[in-house]
């Protein structure tokens, strides 16, 4: 149910199928709450290793929880090991809630919501602004200003960038090679000039002066270049969060198939028993051996990264 969006009913018919049990919906449910009681203590170890981690992505996304009318938001942690996953607002409270930015105190990669980018997280070490999420916005400046040269010129240089960064990993560099970098750098730098120049910013307060289409996008990477291009410092930095994208995405599915979660607390436990799945199943374990070691109380624990002197 939490990992292949199988909706109770059809969970309960598959039961069935393979060993012949007539169960009802409310012994699923019971599963479901013993299970993520089961895998509590791994769910908090998974959050406080991606706490310690260098780089980690954040990502969030809308989920009917509870009752009719109400949005909520998943909200995910992720790194290449690790998975985590709560349910909460679109607020800095909510993101405060799961533990994992207040302490962090590396590389945030997510895109350009504002609140990633907050003061209150004052211990990270840096920001990366998600390159996917950048060349889809400038491919709407180029659909907004059709034959301008500017955002076809900033995707061609961050693409350029991130199939550098691609090449200087391979090669176990710990950054893309000067003599690269400039070049593209360069390109992407007059890029940003040229949709600055071309989108003039509309006088008034920031808050509440609608900009025209496209405006904002060059203004951003002007005021966060470190941001935008810090991958190309460190190649141990993703530059895109897709990691985090795919982690989340799921979610949407399964509501498409399951519609509303009828409470907050069966929607946490799911999210528990995703967090447990994909870290496991991101260090190679078969999820079905994990689960059948959990229930009798056997959690699997994810291995912690060895520490440095």
């Amino acid at each position: 149910m939490v990992f292949q969006h199988i909706p109770v009913e059809r969970c309960r018919q598959l039961i069935a199928d393979v060993t012949g049990a007539a169960v009802s919906d409310g012994f699923i449910h019971s599963c479901l709450a013993k299970a993520a009681s089961l895998a509590a203590e791994v769910v908090g170890l998974i959050r406080s290793l991606i706490t310690a981690a260098p780089v980690a992505g954040f990502d969030e996304t809308t989920l009917r929880s509870g009752p009719a009318g109400d949005k909520k938001y998943v909200h995910g942690a992720f790194t290449e090991e690790y998975s985590a996953f709560w349910l909460g607002a679109r607020s800095l409270d909510s993101m405060a809630d799961a533990g994992i930015l207040p302490d962090f105190a590396g590389i945030v990669v997510s895109d350009r919501y504002q609140n990633y980018f907050h003061p209150r997280w004052k211990h990270i070490a840096g920001n990366q602004a998600c390159l996917a999420h950048i060349l889809r916005d400038y491919q709407d400046c180029a659909e907004s200003y059709p034959g301008a040269v500017w955002p076809v010129q900033a995707q061609r240089a961050l693409r350029g960038m991130i199939k550098a960064w691609h090449a200087s990993r391979e090669k176990g560099l710990t950054a893309i090679p000067a003599d690269v970098l400039e070049t593209l750098a360069h390109e992407f730098r007059h890029a940003v000039l040229a949709g600055l120049a071309s989108v003039p910013r509309v006088p008034g307060p920031k808050n509440n002066t609608k900009q025209k289409p496209g405006r904002e996008l060059p203004g951003f990477c002007r005021d966060r270049r470190g941001d935008v291009l810090r991958f190309t410092t460190d190649t141990s930095i993703w530059p895109t969060n897709n990691i985090s994208e795919r982690g989340v995405r799921p979610l949407k599915t399964q509501q498409k198939i399951s519609g509303r979660l009828a409470s907050d607390d069966i929607t946490q436990d799911r999210l528990d028993i995703r967090s447990y799945i994909d870290t496991a199943r991101k260090h190679g374990k078969n999820a079905m051996d994990i689960l059948h070691d959990l229930m009798p109380g056997r959690p699997w624990r994810p291995p912690a990264p060895a520490l440095s002197p």
